[in-house]
């Protein structure tokens, strides 16, 4: 197995997954598949509530267990790999971060809506202060064109981030579209470029492989596919693929089937598939952790999801605004009588 990287890939299923779990991991979950992965030599795992840290609420689902216990499980299990938090300001404090790193997180991926950017300088100031190494994360990318992207992406560089990510939260982009954003990121910025795609149209390997072929090096995957919508690019997949491609990623391929096969594939409650709701949120793009709760509205409205995720979608809803699920929904139900 190469120590050697071309490519760093985050296994993000700890931290996505948990919106395809409804947040119920447990501690000997966690400390198992980190482990395992660890043992995989797969350089970042990120570990936290689906919507970053203090996100366990009514509005975003309750987790299981803390995640400050599963931080430090995760923490405790892994000898190379850096275990990464992610933090939505407005979400999640400063007193959370603080703890996190306390506990031995060694990355946080600061997490905004695409458009804006400016609500994180303070978050990345303390990151630095902690000596955390920093990922601006703009999410909902498909909502903004490439040169909006790269005003935000140079924000958060001149904030202090080590990697800015392009991330397709609604797996809406379609291949062209990764490759201009990549592309004009890596024309822009002095920082690492990243990508994080979702998988709704089916499209999360080939806009991967386009990101990577445009430049991205900070790439990020989901074992079993275990993310949120329709999953992420499926990490085992994607490692043997940039094998073949003679990409090097130093992570163990072999072990990464037995993980998905032995460890993740009993988690998940059914498999990750492209159903018609995932489908319809890629076809309306909107953010992939809406689903569960715009199936419980369905159920709750007796109105058609799809109908509730277009109309999401129309409004241009984002991350942090779940709230406006039930209102859609309610308003749709009405609409009926």
């Amino acid at each position: 197995m190469s120590a050697n990287r071309e490519v760093y890939i985050t296994e993000v299923a700890m931290r996505d997954g948990s919106h395809a779990i409804a947040h119920q991991f447990t501690l000997e979950q966690v400390r198992s598949l980190a482990k395992a992965l660890d043992e995989a030599n797969v350089p970042y795992i990120e570990v936290s509530h689906g919507d970053g840290l203090g996100g366990s609420s009514l509005q975003y689902g309750r987790s299981l267990t803390d995640e400050m216990e599963l931080i430090e499980g995760a923490v405790d299990v892994c000898k190379q790999a850096k275990i990464a938090v992610l933090l939505l300001p407005g979400i999640g404090t400063q007193a959370e971060l603080k703890q996190a790193a306390k506990l031995g997180a060694k990355m946080v991926r600061i997490a905004t809506h695409v458009k804006e950017a400016d609500v994180s300088p303070q978050h990345f100031a303390l990151a630095k202060e902690l000596g955390l190494e920093t990922v601006g994360f703009l999410m909902m990318s498909h909502m903004a064109s490439a040169e909006e992207l790269v005003k935000q992406a140079k924000l958060m560089e001149s904030y202090g981030a080590d990697t800015v990510y392009v991330v397709d939260s609604a797996g809406a982009l379609l291949p062209f579209q990764v490759r201009e954003r990549i592309r004009a990121l890596k024309d822009q910025l002095q920082v690492h470029v990243g990508f994080h795609a979702h998988n709704n149209l089916s499209l999360a390997m080939a806009n991967t492989l386009v990101a990577i072929e445009e430049g991205a090096t900070r790439i990020d995957g989901s074992i079993r596919c275990l993310g949120a919508g329709a999953g992420n690019t499926q990490t085992e997949v994607l490692t043997a693929v940039l094998d073949r491609m003679n990409i090097e990623t130093g992570i163990d391929i072999y072990k990464m089937m037995d993980i998905a096969e032995e460890i993740v594939a009993p988690i998940l409650p059914q498999p990750q598939e492209i159903t018609r709701d995932s489908l319809v949120m890629g076809y309306a793009g909107v953010y992939s952790s809406f689903l569960l709760h715009a199936k419980r509205a369905s159920e709750k409205f007796n109105v058609d999801g799809r109908d509730i995720l277009i109309e999401l979608g129309k409004r241009k809803v984002v991350g942090g605004q779940e709230d406006m699920i039930v209102d859609v929904a309610a308003e749709l139900a009405s609409k009926k009588k």
